[in-house]
């Protein structure tokens, strides 16, 4: 009899998986809270409930230049990483060439290297070819480490489509591009919108690699560090951290709702093509 299918083994199970869902939230719940406590420590007991750390929050103009400046090179490191990611996934699916499992190692080799050695690195290099620090050397980083989680969210999908139908658009005259347009961007848009969340995500959270090749704009990540050192400001951290996490999780649920209707109605178009 198998251990997992008794109920004591069930019982198991469900208190080991309550242990893990309380290991990863709890300290969720608890940065919420104090958020709104009415004391510079955060501690229990509360002091009293209070909403003025959001409004510090809101006045600090540091803060928000580094929340602003971290948005610019997740937009641009995404977007960019997105659109390499996807030439490479299709010359990766679509083409037959020598070499090809060792240009894909390569091109996931980001995944296995330390983000400090990658970020020294990178420091080198700028200098050596007379690159200054600033916002564009940040998002040139967070593009290399995040094409390959573009590649593992696009190459499947590209697998899963049906080749015969960019086929049959060639022998109707479609050119390569016009292909591409009419067929397969419709049903890859959703890996696309899911490549693009995750490579924004990477970038926006990535302290390792920015510390090194940042310039005098700070981002949001190397800001809260560099805020969690002076304990008058650990209140704002806490609640920015709040609005910051509240964001993404809006974001990430209303990503994955579009994206479940764009697959039923692609899947539907499939089915009735």
């Amino acid at each position: 009899m198998d251990v997992a299918l008794s109920k004591n083994g069930a019982r198991l199970l469900r208190a080991f998986f309550a242990l893990i869902v309380l290991f990863l939230y709890a300290p969720i719940v608890i940065l919420l809270i104090f958020s709104f406590n009415n004391s510079e420590v955060p501690s229990f007991p509360l002091s009293g409930f209070t909403l003025h750390w959001y409004h510090e929050f809101l006045s600090n103009s540091d803060l928000k230049g580094a929340l602003e400046t971290s948005g610019i090179i997740a937009a641009l490191s995404s977007t960019g990483a997105v659109v390499l990611g996807l030439l490479a996934a299709m010359a990766l699916t679509r083409r037959r060439f020598r070499g090809k499992a060792a240009v894909s190692a390569l091109l996931l080799s980001p995944l296995v290297i330390p983000y400090v050695v990658f970020g020294i690195s990178l420091l080198l290099l700028f200098h050596t070819i007379g690159v200054p620090r600033s916002v564009l050397t940040v998002v040139i980083g967070h593009i290399v480490i995040s094409v390959p989680y573009t590649l593992l969210v696009l190459v499947p999908r590209l697998n899963q489509i049906d080749i015969s139908l960019e086929e049959a658009a060639f022998d109707l005259g479609a050119s390569r591009l016009r292909t591409f347009r009419s067929i397969t961007l419709p049903l890859i848009l959703p890996a696309i919108l899911s490549a693009f969340l995750i490579a924004f995500t990477t970038s926006f959270d990535e302290y390792a690699v920015a510390s090194f090749v940042v310039g005098t704009r700070a981002t949001f990540p190397i800001y809260l560090y560099s805020a969690l050192r002076f304990p008058s400001q650990l209140p704002q951290v806490i609640a920015v951290a709040v609005v910051v996490l509240v964001l993404s999780l809006a974001v990430v649920v209303a990503a994955e709702v579009g994206r479940r209707i764009a697959e039923r109605r692609f899947a539907s178009l499939e089915s009735s093509g």
